[in-house]
C-alpha cells in the first residue's frame, strides 16, 4: 500500500519536481517505508512505499524497466499477481524483482491497456511510456484505492489524496455546486467524477483514463456489474447458492493473505468480520492478531460490541485486542481524523476506524476487514421492501437521502442550490439496463457508487493515515459478480444477507448470526452534546464560515438550538454534516 502522485505538462515545460515534491511529502503516512521520485521532460512521478510485497530494494517506486520503456507508480495489492508473473515469463518476459509491481509493467505490455480486466486486486496506478509520453491512469474495479486528479495551468496533477494535489498549489478550490448538492442529500456520497471542490476530480472505479502528451483523454469504461441471471440461475437451489458462496468467500479471505508480512484481522464481532476471522483460522493461520474497538455510551446507546467480538476470539483463541475509547481521547482526535480525510465524510465511524488504526498499526501492517457485506449481500434495511416496490426510485430516498430539495433551499446559499441532482441521479442509475428488480438497482448503485465513496473511502483514508493496509475480501470482484446473480429473494430473506447467514453457519457459531444487526457506534456525534456541541458551534460561528457563506444563518441556528431534533432518516445527526464540512474546508486552509 503507497501513495502515488505525478504532474505531467502539456504547454511544453519541464515538470513540476517541487510540485511532485509537495505532494509525495503530503504523504508520507500512506507510505512511510521509502520514497521516490522520477522525471523526464513533461513527465514527473513520485512515490511513498509502505512494504508489503517484495520487501526488497529492487521493488522500489517509481520503477522504470528502460528494456520496455516503461515506468509505473502503482499503490494496490495484485493477488493474482504470481499467476500472471509464470505467465508473462512464458512468453520470454524476464523479471528483477519478486513483487505484483513490475508484473503490471510486463502485463501492460503484453496485452495493452486491457491487461486492467486480468488483474484480481486493489489498484490506482499512473503508467507512461517513455517513448510515447503518453500516460494511462487506472483504478480497481470497486474503487478500493482512491486516484485523484486536477486540471492546473499548462497541465495535469494527480494524486493518491485530494490534500496531497492542494499541497502543490495551483488548485481551483471553489465550491462544486453539484457536489454540494450531493453530499447535502445523498448522505455525504459525492460521485465519480466529482470532489466537493470544482478543480479536482477523481477518477471512477473499474475506469482508466488515457492521457495524450498535449491533453486529457475520456475516461474508459472496463468493468460494470451485470445485475442478472445466467442460465441456470434463476431454477438453481439455494443450496447451491450457499454453497458458491461459502466458496466464494474462502477464496477471497485465501487470496488476501498473500504478503510478505504478517496479516491480521479487525473484529466488530458482526457476521462479517467474524466469518473471515472463522475462515483465517480454518486456513491454518496461527498467532492470528483480531482488534476491535469501543466507545462510552450516551443515554441508552451503548457505545462497544465487545461482548461479540470476544466470542469469536474465545472461540477461535486470537491474539484479541480491546481498544476503548473514552471521550476525554474521542474529542481531541477529531480534528486529526477530519483532517486524514480526502474528501468531508459524515459517518461517524471514522474517527472510530482513525483510533483503531492508530493501535493496530503499532502490531501489525496488513489487516482483513469486513467493508462490502452489507451492499453485495443486502444487509441493509431499505433492501428488503424494494421487491416488491412499485415506485422503487422513491421508496430508496426516501430511505437514503438525508433531504429533500424543499429542505435544501432552506438550508444553504440560493446561489449555490441548482436542481435535485440527488434524485436525478438515483433515478438515472435507476433505469440503466443490466438490473430488472428494485432489489438489484438499488444493489448495484449501492456497490458501484455509495459503497466507494463512504464505507470504502473511509476505511482507506483512516487505515492508510497510520500506514495501515485494509484487504477487504467481501468486494473480490468474482465474489460480486457471484453475488450480484443470487435471485435477491435470497439475499433479502429474514432481514437480509440470508444466503451469506446461511454460508456463515457452516464456520461461525449460531450466536453471532442470529444476533441483532449492530453497527460501528459512536453515540457521542449522533447526540450532540455539552463539550462537543461547543466544539460544533465553534467551527459554524467561526469567521471563516461566516465569510464562506455557504449555509443560511438561521437554518445554522435551529440545528444548533435542538440538535437531537434534526436526525436524517439513516440515523445520523444533521449538524454534524453541516459542521464536519466546514471543519474540513478550515482545515484545508479553504
Amino acid at each position: 500500500m503507497c501513495g502515488i502522485c505525478g504532474d505531467i505538462r502539456f504547454d511544453g515545460a519541464i515538470a513540476d519536481l517541487a510540485a511532485v515534491s509537495a505532494m509525495t511529502s503530503h504523504m508520507v503516512p500512506r507510505g512511510p517505508d521509502a520514497a521516490g521520485v522520477w522525471s523526464q521532460k513533461q513527465l514527473a512521478f513520485g512515490h511513498r512505499r509502505l512494504k508489503i510485497i517484495d520487501l526488497s530494494e529492487k521493488a522500489q517506486q517509481p520503477m522504470f524497466d528502460a528494456e520496455l520503456g516503461l515506468g509505473i507508480v502503482y499503490n494496490g495489492a495484485i493477488y493474482n499477481y504470481p499467476e500472471l508473473r509464470r505467465e508473462l515469463e512464458t512468453k520470454g518476459y524476464r523479471f528483477f524483482s519478486r513483487g505484483d509491481t513490475e508484473v503490471l509493467l510486463k502485463a501492460y505490455h503484453a496485452w495493452g491497456e486491457d491487461f486492467v480486466q486480468r488483474l484480481n486486486g486493489m489498484f490506482a496506478f499512473a503508467l507512461w511510456e517513455r517513448d510515447s509520453g503518453r500516460v494511462l491512469l487506472g483504478r480497481d474495479r470497486l474503487g478500493i484505492k482512491p486516484l485523484y486528479y486536477a486540471e492546473v495551468e499548462g497541465g495535469l496533477r494527480l494524486a493518491s489524496s485530494l490534500p496531497a494535489l492542494l499541497a502543490a498549489g495551483g488548485v481551483d478550490t471553489r465550491i462544486d455546486p453539484v457536489a454540494l448538492h450531493y453530499y447535502l442529500s445523498f448522505h455525504a456520497v459525492v460521485p465519480a467524477p466529482h470532489t466537493i471542490l470544482r478543480g479536482v476530480r477523481k477518477l471512477a472505479p473499474g475506469h482508466t483514463l488515457r492521457v495524450e502528451p498535449q491533453s486529457l483523454g475520456e475516461a474508459k469504461c472496463f468493468w460494470e456489474p451485470r445485475f442478472e441471471r445466467q442460465p441456470g440461475d434463476a431454477t438453481r437451489p439455494f443450496e447451491e447458492w450457499r454453497e458458491l458462496v461459502l466458496d466464494g468467500v474462502t477464496r477471497a479471505v485465501r487470496r488476501r493473505l498473500l504478503a510478505d508480512v504478517p496479516v491480521g484481522a479487525l473484529l466488530s464481532g458482526g457476521l462479517d468480520s467474524s466469518l473471515i476471522v472463522g475462515l483465517l483460522a480454518e486456513q491454518g493461520q496461527k498467532g492470528l492478531k483480531t482488534y476491535s474497538v469501543g466507545f462510552e455510551s450516551v443515554g441508552e446507546e451503548k457505545g462497544d460490541e465487545f461482548q461479540y467480538s470476544d466470542l469469536i476470539a474465545a472461540h477461535y483463541g486470537t491474539e484479541h485486542h480491546r481498544i476503548f475509547v473514552d471521550s476525554a481521547r474521542l474529542l481531541p482526535a477529531l480534528g486529526q481524523a477530519v483532517g486524514a480525510m480526502s474528501e468531508p465524510m459524515i459517518s461517524h465511524d471514522a474517527v472510530g476506524f482513525y483510533l483503531l488504526s492508530e493501535e493496530v498499526s503499532k502490531d501489525v501492517k496488513v489487516v482483513q476487514s469486513g467493508q462490502g457485506a452489507d451492499e453485495v449481500f443486502a444487509g441493509y434495511h431499505w433492501y428488503p421492501p424494494l421487491l416488491d416496490s412499485r415506485d422503487p426510485v422513491a421508496d430508496y430516498c426516501r430511505v437514503f437521502c438525508d433531504r429533500d430539495h424543499a429542505e435544501m433551499a432552506g438550508l444553504i446559499h440560493p446561489d449555490l442550490l441548482g436542481d435535485d441532482h440527488a434524485r436525478a441521479f438515483v433515478a438515472e442509475h435507476f433505469a440503466r439496463p443490466g438490473a430488472s428488480d428494485g432489489v438489484d438497482k438499488a444493489l448495484r448503485l449501492d456497490t458501484t457508487i455509495m459503497l466507494v465513496d463512504d464505507p470504502v473511502k473511509r476505511v482507506d483514508n483512516m487505515t492508510m493515515a497510520w500506514g495501515l493496509e485494509a484487504r477487504v475480501p467481501f468486494l473480490d470482484h468474482e465474489l460480486v459478480e457471484l453475488a450480484a446473480r443470487i435471485p435477491a429473494r435470497y439475499k433479502v430473506a429474514e432481514g437480509g444477507k440470508y444466503v451469506l447467514k446461511e454460508a456463515a453457519r457452516q464456520v461461525i457459531p449460531a450466536a453471532v448470526i442470529d444476533r441483532p444487526k449492530g453497527y460501528f457506534p459512536v453515540p457521542a456525534l449522533k447526540y450532540i452534546r455539552g463539550p462537543y456541541l461547543e466544539f460544533v458551534r465553534d467551527i459554524l460561528q467561526r469567521p471563516e464560515a461566516r465569510r464562506r457563506g455557504l449555509f443560511q444563518p438561521a437554518a445554522v441556528e435551529r440545528l444548533l438550538a435542538e440538535p437531537e431534533r434534526h436526525i436524517t432518516p439513516l440515523r445520523g445527526s444533521k449538524l454534524w454534516q453541516v459542521a464536519l464540512l466546514e471543519y474540513w474546508l478550515q482545515l484545508r486552509g479553504i
